[in-house]
């Protein structure tokens, strides 16, 4: 055991998970390469858990974040804040979402914390409809809407949650439907639900489920679900913490493949934004986003050293069409993917689209989850220079493959490489 690991776990949390079997220090990075305390490099595709978005040590927002701090770091909103004020005038505006409010907050699981506390107060209902498979932070509250038992460690909550079927397309009772088929019957789900339980305030999902190993309904679900939930006043609330700003390459929010019937109410986001920085929010419309009745600040919410960083990187993302390039190179990487996993019989599913891909494994032969072959793959790939990570519910046994947005086709096909000689290792 390394000094470093030692003196980890002599100090923090024994839940506190790490990868690999010797734990890996990262010392710094560049572009998509890291390296760690030993000198080796390592190809990202993990990216600190889909939050370094654009690249490691963005010359952009390098410069942005040491201008700012020479200036001032903090102030609290207590202050006019000129980098608050303009990151939210951009992201309003971006969101979709009409007459919308931006509240800053220092991480996904705030957000969504911020976003249950709108919907409840402004709907006066403390239930929730969330997904199975769901993840969404490791707050009290965020815990309660979890539809992850790997991620919930307790079953005590603030709130009724009440868990909707719809979030895994190729397993459940609706797995063998038809795309049209299985909206339909998860929408009938859905009526039937509700027909059994007091008005809930909202529902609260992800477009691509994150920790859930990157699984998805078909496009469109949350808009058919939608239309039954605006019969009943219910919110639509999108976790886009892992799905915004353009990584899933078709479109620049998770929820704009189920936008028919227009964008959510409220809308969450964090991770990319900031680069590494922490950034996290809320957006919603007027009336909702107003609806508090009492003070409330944020302390490090929209400080001013994280949204320099916040500005620069969304620039640098929208004059660099980093969406176009998750479409182009994420569609190579994922057919690079599927020719390898036809090849290996522990491979049950390559899916996910722009650059969100999950490699789901199961015991050959089987449609057993097998979350030792996935550790296997995550230490094959460390010893081949890449790094990526897993999840997955009922046991953690998906790869989840998620580069920093402005990956180049050679480095995609570096890493497949390496990823295919993993995967053909464990058979």
């Amino acid at each position: 055991m390394n000094d470093l690991f030692a003196r980890h776990r002599s100090v923090l949390p024994d839940w506190l998970a790490l990868y690999y079997d010797d734990p890996l220090e990262i010392t710094h990075g560049e572009g998509r390469y890291v390296w760690d305390a030993a000198g080796n490099k390592y190809l990202d595709f993990f990216g600190g858990i889909l939050t370094t978005m654009t690249a490691h040590a963005l010359p952009e927002v390098t410069k942005a974040v040491s201008e700012q701090a020479g200036r001032i770091i903090h102030s609290s909103t207590l202050y006019l804040n000129r980098p608050m004020v303009e990151l939210a005038e951009r992201i309003a505006q971006l969101s979709g979402i009409p007459d919308a409010r931006v509240f800053f907050t220092t991480s996904g699981t705030e957000a969504n914390d911020t976003a249950l506390l709108l919907a409840t107060t402004y709907r006066r209902s403390n239930t929730i409809l969330a997904m199975r498979n769901s993840y969404h932070g490791r707050s009290f509250s965020a815990v309660g809407i979890t539809g992850n038992r790997g991620w919930s460690p307790t079953s005590l909550s603030p709130l009724q949650t009440l868990y909707v079927h719809g979030g895994v397309r190729t397993r459940g009772p609706y797995a063998s439907l038809s795309d049209d088929d299985f909206i339909a019957a998860c929408v009938e789900d859905l009526k039937d639900l509700l027909g059994h339980t007091r008005p809930p305030a909202a529902l609260i999902a992800e477009p691509i489920q994150g920790v859930g190993g990157f699984t998805s309904p078909p496009d469109g679900l949350y808009a058919a679900f939608r239309e039954v939930l605006s019969e009943h006043g219910i919110l639509w609330i999108a976790d886009e913490v892992q799905t915004g700003w353009g990584r899933t390459g078709d479109n620049f929010w998770g929820w704009q493949a189920h936008g028919q019937n227009g964008p959510p109410d409220l809308l969450t986001f964090a991770k990319g934004i900031g680069n590494g920085m922490s950034i996290g929010g809320v957006v919603a419309r007027a009336e909702i986003m107003n609806c508090l009745d009492a003070n409330s600040i944020s302390t490090f919410g929209g400080t001013q050293i994280t949204m320099a960083a916040g500005l620069a990187n969304l620039s640098y993302l929208l004059e660099h069409d980093l969406q176009g390039n998750a479409r182009r190179v994420g569609g190579l990487l994922v057919e690079r993917l599927r020719a390898v996993a036809a090849q290996v019989p522990g491979v049950r599913e390559v899916r996910g689209r722009g650059l969100m891909l999950g490699v789901e494994l199961v015991k050959p032969g089987t449609d057993q989850a097998a979350p030792d072959a996935a550790g296997a793959v995550l230490e094959a790939c460390r010893a081949g220079g890449l790094l990526i990570g897993k999840g997955g519910g009922h046991n953690t046994s998906a790869l989840r493959v998620a580069p920093p947005l402005s990956l180049t086709v050679a480095e995609a096909e570096e890493g497949a490489a390496i990823l295919d000689k993993a995967l053909r290792s464990i058979q």
